[in-house]
């Protein structure tokens, strides 16, 4: 079958390998449609990606069609598609035991920690695989994207008078406004990305984007005019850039809350006067929960949800390895590529 692999960074192979065997009890043969291009692959492509080895099949962000059943599957049946959840725990340990699936000590990430979805099948454990009869393929690949923002929005909490602001206006962020919006009118977007900016104006039900314009532009005086002399009492950061995350802390209204999405490989260091001053709680927030991929799906269904601006871009299975390079590392405008199979 066709197979997409990631031989060394920058070198992205078109290869034949063989055709799964028949699913086990507990599984599912699928078969790929649709794969969003993110980050994650970005980086690996570079060379840059944390706890990755190569070679590697790449593809995490996936809608999928269930061809064939094993024994003991019970919540799907052929012909559904499908949304995969990546997030695999081979261990119960006590994260895992608390119910908190999504940062496992021995996580393990579909197409980053083992290999993914960039070929024409393969075999999975029918409990990562969320069906939906409304939803198109392309659709599907987009739920695991919106999941982080999803979960992200999940960890802060936010009530209805919250003032909320995202930072960072790429694909994380963009999901992540959109669910902050649910919760709060009150939510801003930060970006030095006037276009990416003009997206979320567009798209999304924002109350306004704050441009980041040059080394002397004064955040905090931009987010007390916004927000009617008062700051953000949320802060949610897609940057993973540590100046961006050390200045949340300045940001941030006393009492507020941070979450950070985005990670960098190196120390985060902040001011501890200012942060026990204000009385911050700071977060992280890693993947997404199985409920997170199943509300998500119900949001875009009950048409809660808006995916119709997503999909800048769509790219031929076959001509991924040729295409991959100008596209992201050109002067394209990319909110999200998908590769149809």
């Amino acid at each position: 079958m066709k197979t997409i692999i990631l031989n060394t960074p920058g070198k992205l192979e078109s290869i034949e390998t063989e055709y799964p065997q028949d699913p086990k009890p507990e599984e599912v043969l699928v078969k790929v449609h649709a794969i969003g291009i993110c980050g994650t692959d970005i980086h690996a492509f570079k060379g840059k990606q944390p706890f990755f080895s190569y070679p590697r099949i790449l593809g995490h962000e996936l809608g999928v069609e269930v061809l064939k059943l094993g024994e003991n599957v019970q919540n799907l049946k052929v012909g559904d598609r499908c949304s995969l959840e990546p997030y695999f725990n081979r261990s119960q340990d006590q994260a895992v035991r608390r119910g908190k699936t999504n940062c496992g000590e021995a996580i393990s990430v579909f197409g980053v920690h083992e290999d993914g979805g960039m070929r024409e099948q393969f075999l999975m454990d029918a409990k990562y695989l969320h069906p939906s009869a409304k939803l198109s393929f392309d659709q599907l690949a987009l739920i695991e994207p919106l999941a982080i923002g999803f979960h992200a929005v999940q960890r802060a909490k936010i009530q209805k008078e919250d003032k909320v602001l995202v930072i960072g206006a790429g694909p994380i962020g963009i999901g992540t406004a959109q669910f902050a919006a649910l919760h709060s009118t009150e939510v801003a977007v930060m970006d030095i990305n006037q276009d990416r900016l003009k997206i979320c104006k567009e798209n999304l039900p924002v109350k306004d984007t704050v441009c980041i314009e040059g080394s002397d532009f004064d955040a905090i005086e931009a987010l007390r005019k916004l927000f009617e002399g008062d700051l953000p009492t949320v802060i949610l950061d897609a940057t993973g850039n540590p100046d961006s995350m050390k200045k949340t802390l300045e940001m941030a209204a006393h009492g507020a809350v941070i979450v950070f999405i985005g990670l960098f490989q190196g120390n985060f260091e902040f001011h501890d006067p200012l942060f026990h001053k204000k009385e911050l709680t700071l977060m992280a927030s890693r993947n997404a929960l199985s409920n997170d991929f199943r509300n998500i799906i119900s949001l875009i269904e009950r048409g809660e949800i808006n995916t119709d601006f997503w999909i800048s871009h769509t790219i031929e299975f076959d001509e991924l390895p040729s295409k991959f390079e100008p596209l992201f590392f050109g002067k394209e405008s990319v909110v999200k590529a998908v590769v149809r199979l």
